[in-house]
Formats: structure tokens, C-alpha cells, sequence
């Protein structure tokens, strides 16, 4: 990792999305204006994975204060002032290979209140220093000129372009070149309206999602086509700032996405059990120890946690279980930055696995958040509530002045990458990008009486264990991305990206 004195460290999807945090940095902004910058080239340069209209949550330890904050913009439970007349719904089930095999819900009805654009707003506007146009441009720039399809999505389209990418025309149309076949990586991506979207969204803000233009039409197309969300859910939507969950990991105070979301609390989880007895080095045993940890939590998640009515209450049932205390003051595709002055930021954003509709017009490719079904799996919810997530976008301090953001996409890997990453860089020591590179493992505890099996790299080495065990090539993009931003005690500046995706680390 790279060590030098720039004005922001970040570590990004991909090349485009890092120029985006380099270039607002330049403009005089921090580690806020270049992550959300960052994130929102994200959203538009990666179809299918990650977009405006999904969710997001936003971790922030601003430097000089106690205590940091996550900004709650994930999606909403839709339903407010649905009549009984309403048209009927509709969703089409999606089989697919991805990510070990799933199956979901796609289509309109797929569709839950978005929250990611009102999340970012709110982080600029309350600890950014740029003006949100300018924070907006470099995405708006992406949507004008056209865009290389990147990596991540290449990857992921291909499972799911005939089934789920195919039957919207203006969706179908974005992914197809000229010719008619499928685009691939490399290949420059025009989605149709979306530069006048993202010129809305610099002028207006998040509001016209929610109670403007977009909005409008947004809702419109609910209506005409089978969706659930209406006027009033987008008019009523608000994003939460909530004091983040702290937890404690080898010098390192962490700060983590809190409840009603699940992920931060399975990481906490996890992060405390782990610290009874810190690993000085990966031997056979704590490697065993890992997977112990992993098959507890992670069953105590699939069991309790996924269907719980009151998931604030079961998640602090688990903490205080594995032994978590807070500690005394003062001490979930991912971006993760951190500025000269101390602040850290981690944003991590999902829309699922896209619903495959856009809203006409404006190239807003629409979430299909209520179609995951592995997180959707309890009572159903009331109209506003937040659905559940596994992302933990998460930042820490240590008592030399050293800053840490980190996060990861990965669906229900998110928590045990992190677990990983976090013990090797705070525990045994390793630095963070050999701390990012080094194999993992995953233990997918899968549907209510399925057997727990170990998921692992093959250039892992394993104990022998008594459960089954299922090998993946060395960096498979199937243990997530994570992405690391570091300002060390001496204020030099670095950042680590994750080789399993074609992230980038960089600072300037």
C-alpha cells in the first residue's frame, strides 16, 4: 500500500468511480464529497449491480467529534395510499447460476421505495464542503458522454440478460449494441435519458425522486405497469441518521451500520467473539476457530434474526449473548474514503439484483429489493418500514490518530469478508491490502434445514472439519469486494482494493 500525503485516500469500484472522488478533491472537498461523488459514477456505470434508485447507507466519523454516524437510506416497504382498486401486481420469478445459485422476484412489483439518492444528499449537505452539482457532475459526465461497461457488471449480466435484462425495451435497448447482440465489457454503454435525469438530480436535488419530476413519473409507471410504489411512499420517505454500532477489534475502535439493518450487528457479532481470544496468526486452529464463529452467528442470523418482528430487539439479544459492550465515549458496490483531516466515510449501496425495468424516459434503472427472497423471508412488512440488509459499511479510529473506512458488496458474504479482513489488519497485524488479498472463507448456512457448508478459496488451507466443503478459485469475486481507505497516525494517506473485483485503490 502506497504511502503518500494526498488530500483524500478512496478505494472504488472501478477507475471512473475514483476519478470521480480524485476530481472533488480537487475542487476543495473532503472524504464525504468523494465518496458520495464516487458512489454516484458507481450507480450510473454500473448497470444491473448497483444504481439511483436503490439503497444505500452511509457511515461517517467526522474528524474532531466523538462519535460517527450511519445515514438509513436503504428501501422502504411500499404500500402507502394503495387502494383496493389498484391494478394487480406484477412479478415474474427469475432462476439463476449467480452467486452459487438463487432465485428471485423481478418486475414491477419487484420494486421497493428507493433511498440511496436521499441518503447522499443528506451526507453532503451535513458534512461535505462542495456543492452538490458539483458533487453530481463527474456522474452526470458518465451519463452524457457514455460509459465502459466495467467489470463487475460484465460479469453479472450474462447470468441474467435473457431473463431478467431482455423484456423492457428501454432496458433491453441500454445493454444491446447496435447490431442486436449483448454488450460486453469494454463496450460504451448510452443510457437513453438518463444525462437529463442526473441534470435534474444536480439541480433539484434527491427531492425530485421524491416529491418532483421523477417522482412523477416514477410513480406513473408503478401504476401503469404493476408496481407497488406510489406517490405518497416516495413523499413520505426520509432518511434516518442513527448513532452507528460500535464495536472493538485490536486497537482499532469501530464504528458500523446499526439495527433495524442486519449486517452491522452480525459483524459486531462476529468481531467480539473473535476478540476473546485474538488470532496472532492464521494456524489450522483459528482457522477452525473462524468457521466456529461463522456457523454461530451466521445461524443465530438465518434463525432468528432474518424473521424476526423486531429486529432492534433480537439483534441486541445477539450482542449482548456473544458478550458485546459499548464501549464508553469517547471511544454495506462499496466506497470507502478518508481525507487529510480525519474524516472517514464508507458507502455501501445495493438495488438488489435489479428488476430489469427502467422508468421511461429517464434511463432510472428500478431495484427489485422485495424480490431478494433469502432477506425476505419473515412476517411481511408495513408500509415505510426498512427492509432487511447484510450491508456494513464501517470506519474506525485508533488512539495514534489513524482512520479506517472499509466495506464490501457480497450480499450474505459482506459480514464474513470484513470479519476477515478486519482480523488479519487489526489482530495478526498484516497490512491492510495483504489483509484484503489473503484467501477467505465463508460459511453458507443456506435455507431453514439445509446443512451448513464451508465455502473457501482453494489456496486456503483447511483443518479437518465436520462439515462439507465446497471450493471456489483463488480471488473469486464470490467472497465480495472489499474496499479499504487508511489515514495512518502520521497523517500519510493509502488505500487497498480488492483483487476479487476490479477495484481501485488511489489517492490525490
Amino acid at each position: 500500500m502506497a504511502r503518500m500525503r494526498p488530500r483524500v485516500a478512496v478505494a472504488a469500484p472501478s477507475r471512473v468511480s475514483a476519478d470521480a472522488a480524485l476530481r472533488a478533491a480537487e475542487l476543495g472537498g473532503g472524504a464525504v464529497d468523494a465518496a458520495v461523488a464516487a458512489m454516484l459514477v458507481a450507480m450510473v456505470t454500473e448497470p444491473g449491480v448497483v444504481s439511483l434508485a436503490g439503497g444505500a447507507f452511509v457511515t461517517v466519523w467526522p474528524a474532531g467529534l466523538d462519535e460517527a454516524v450511519t445515514v438509513d437510506g436503504y428501501v422502504a416497504m411500499p404500500g402507502l395510499g394503495r387502494t383496493a382498486d389498484a391494478p394487480t401486481p406484477r412479478q415474474r420469478e427469475i432462476r439463476t447460476d449467480y452467486g452459487g445459485g438463487l432465485t428471485m422476484t423481478a418486475g414491477h412489483a419487484s420494486v421497493a421505495v428507493p433511498g440511496a439518492l436521499a441518503a447522499l444528499d443528506v451526507a453532503v449537505s451535513r458534512w461535505g464542503r462542495l456543492p452538490w452539482g458539483e458533487v453530481v457532475s463527474p456522474a452526470a459526465d458518465q451519463a452524457g458522454d457514455g460509459f465502459p461497461l466495467g467489470s463487475a457488471a460484465a460479469y453479472y449480466l450474462p447470468f441474467v440478460r435473457d431473463s431478467l435484462f431482455a423484456w423492457d425495451a428501454e432496458t433491453a435497448a441500454a445493454l444491446r449494441r447496435p447490431g442486436g447482440g449483448w454488450l460486453e465489457q469494454g463496450d460504451r454503454v448510452v443510457v437513453a435519458g438518463l444525462a437529463e435525469t442526473l441534470g435534474l438530480v444536480a439541480e433539484e436535488g434527491a427531492r425530485t425522486l421524491y416529491v418532483g419530476e421523477l417522482a412523477e413519473r416514477l410513480a406513473r409507471d408503478m401504476s401503469e405497469r404493476g408496481g407497488l410504489v406510489t406517490r405518497e411512499d416516495l413523499a413520505a420517505y426520509q432518511p434516518v441518521v442513527r448513532a452507528a454500532l460500535p464495536v472493538t477489534a485490536g486497537g482499532w475502535s469501530l464504528r458500523t451500520n446499526p439495527p433495524p439493518a442486519i449486517g452491522g450487528v452480525v459483524l459486531a457479532a462476529m468481531l467480539t467473539l473473535l476478540a476473546r481470544r485474538p488470532p496472532g496468526a492464521w494456524t489450522p486452529g483459528e482457522l477452525a476457530r473462524l468457521v466456529e464463529v461463522q456457523r454461530r452467528v451466521l445461524g443465530v442470523r438465518r434463525d432468528v434474526l432474518d424473521v424476526a418482528d423486531d429486529r432492534e430487539a433480537a439483534a441486541m439479544a445477539l450482542l449482548r449473548d456473544v458478550g458485546w459492550q459499548a464501549p464508553g465515549p469517547p471511544s454495506t458496490a462499496h466506497v470507502s474514503t478518508v481525507d487529510a483531516d480525519g474524516t472517514a466515510c464508507a458507502i455501501t449501496a445495493s438495488s438488489g439484483y435489479g428488476s430489469g425495468a427502467t422508468v421511461p424516459g429517464t434511463g432510472l434503472w428500478l431495484n427489485n429489493c422485495l424480490g431478494e427472497l433469502e432477506l425476505n423471508r419473515g412476517t411481511a412488512l408495513p408500509a415505510g418500514a426498512r427492509l432487511r440488509s447484510n450491508m456494513a459499511p464501517t470506519v474506525g479510529r485508533r488512539a495514534d490518530g489513524a482512520a479506517l473506512a472499509i466495506g464490501t458488496p457480497g450480499a450474505d458474504r459482506i459480514t464474513t469478508a470484513l470479519l476477515q479482513v478486519l482480523a488479519s489488519f487489526a489482530h495478526v497485524g498484516a497490512s491492510l491490502q495483504d489483509a484484503v488479498d489473503r484467501p477467505r472463507l465463508h460459511v453458507n448456512h443456506g435455507v431453514e434445514g439445509d446443512t451448513a457448508r464451508i465455502e473457501a478459496e482453494e489456496d486456503l488451507p483447511l483443518p479437518h472439519l465436520d462439515l462439507p466443503v465446497s471450493r471456489h478459485h483463488a480471488h473469486s469475486m464470490y467472497f465480495g469486494g472489499v474496499g479499504a481507505a487508511l489515514r495512518l497516525g502520521d497523517g500519510s494517506l493509502g488505500a487497498a482494493a480488492d483483487p476479487r473485483r476490479a477495484g481501485v485503490a488511489t489517492a490525490g
